[in-house]
């Protein structure tokens, strides 16, 4: 290890706390300093090239080093580098961006309300459904119902619309008036509510757990009902296609509003520019953010549906809710570039038609591996089920986080993979070509057998011997 290493990793440790780290941990171990990035490819301080399939955090959808991102930043901050949208006040690029993502969503959107991050969005959304129920004399409909498992983002009211058991222990979430129902993971109830089943019939019973809540509570109290078309950081739980239609009817039975969060779906992640788009549903609100700019600046919002839109404009009044950066002129203009790069390099295409089906093929060949349980995929985000026994569908035991071992001999073997508990997923960069998609399963099987080669010799396989 380099002395320059060591120093940032001391400096590191003395005053930079980390999201979602255990810090004492991290100290002790020391951090990876990651130094520069190029297409899909970064570098750490000692020189090692890593092969970035999680598109930074899911967001760096066209890769590292686009100069047109580049350039659109820089053009911007010499001509305004920032101005707010407060004071009756607005941009030439937050004007334009605006109008651009009005012509790329589906119809039913033609306002936009910009953060700064997917987590002030989705805070966002709060405010606009208690508002718009509010303005239609409907104010007892204060509830949402989100799922188990969900990531809606880490501030107060988002973590608390998310899912996530670890981030509700903290600081007492979830807040008042947000309640979850269970989730559509197949793997998850292969012994409970799924067993027997096909996933089609799963789907229809599992989206039946929101008309159960919703009864439950009083469809009069309920505003809506949020979740990502695809499970992101719960795993890339792609739902059973029988999910999101009914779904959808049991919404419009109930005249509740539908939030779809499209965080990490957005801008072509499924093969098609939302994904909502690729699941058949007409939500009322779409919650975007990193993929707008590819993570190049930080950029969020929220695609404000007619239904909610002209309520708040021809009955609203003034909508006491906003952001310092809303409508940040320098993100604007790089997500404008974005966009147009996307749009030329056909990039949400090419997912649909040419690398999510090929990533899809290669991905069922891991199927054969001695660890793998289950594999999903949908577009360019996929899910390997490590599991202790593949043909019994049985789990390793918890305590042993054998994904944190697989992450381990990813990082090693010169691969950014993520584990959620024992499911390794990947999102890899929309620029990927197929000679890379093979070279990321090849960097993929190699961890496995890896980690096979690890648990076996720890007996913690069925039938294993230490």
């Amino acid at each position: 290890m380099t002395a320059r290493t060591r120093d940032w990793q001391a400096a590191d440790a003395s005053h930079f706390l980390h999201p979602f780290t255990d810090h004492q941990a991290l100290a002790s171990k020391g951090v990876r300093v990651i130094t520069r990035g190029e297409g899909l490819y970064v570098w750490d301080s000692e020189d090692q090239r890593l092969f970035d399939a999680m598109s930074g955090l899911w967001c760096v959808n066209v890769g590292y080093g686009q100069a047109a991102l580049i350039d659109a930043a820089m053009q911007q901050m010499r001509t305004l580098p920032y101005y707010n949208s407060f004071f009756q006040t607005t941009t030439p690029a937050a004007i334009a961006l605006a109008e651009r993502l009005a012509a790329l969503t589906p119809a039913q959107f033609r306002h936009v309300f910009f953060s700064g991050s997917g987590s002030e969005a989705n805070d966002t959304n709060i405010r606009l459904v208690r508002r718009y129920w509010d303005l239609m004399g409907q104010p007892e409909r204060k509830v949402i119902i989100s799922r188990l498992n969900s990531y809606h983002g880490s501030t107060l009211a988002a973590a608390s619309l998310g899912g996530m058991a670890a981030m509700h222990t903290q600081g007492g979430l979830p807040i008042p008036g947000i309640v979850h129902i269970d989730q559509p993971h197949y793997w998850a109830h292969r012994d409970g509510a799924a067993k027997g089943l096909s996933r089609e019939e799963f789907g229809v019973i599992a989206a039946g757990w929101l008309e159960e809540k919703i009864l439950a509570l009083g469809p009069e109290k309920v505003a809506a009902f949020i979740g990502e078309p695809v499970q992101g950081a719960g795993g890339v739980v792609v739902p059973p296609s029988s999910y999101w239609p009914e779904i959808q009817r049991i919404c419009d039975r109930h005249g509740i509003l539908l939030i779809s969060d499209e965080v990490i779906c957005g801008f072509g992640r499924t093969g098609q520019w939302w994904g909502c788009e690729t699941f058949g549903t007409t939500p009322d609100l779409m919650t975007f953010a990193k993929g707008v700019t590819s993570g190049y600046v930080p950029l969020g919002g929220v695609m404000v549906g007619e239904r909610v839109a002209r309520v708040l404009i021809e009955r609203g009044g003034e909508f006491e809710h906003g952001f310092t950066y809303s409508g940040h002129p320098v993100a604007c203009a790089v997500g404008l570039a974005n966009l147009e790069l996307i749009e030329q390099q056909g990039l949400v295409q090419r997912v649909r038609e040419d690398t999510g089906p090929y990533l899809a093929e290669q991905l069922a060949l891991l199927l054969d591996h001695p660890i793998v349980g289950e594999v999903q995929s949908c577009g360019l985000m996929a899910a390997i089920q490590l599991s202790r026994e593949p043909h019994a569908r049985e789990a390793f035991a918890a305590e042993l986080r054998v994904g944190l071992v697989c992450r381990r001999h990813c990082f090693d073997n010169g691969l950014v993979m993520r584990a959620v508990g024992d499911r390794m997923i990947i999102a890899p960069p929309l620029v990927i070509t197929r000679a890379q998609i093979d070279e990321m399963f090849a960097l993929i099987r190699g961890a496995l057998d890896r980690t096979f080669a690890e648990a076996h010799a720890a007996g913690w396989l069925a039938g294993a011997t230490g």
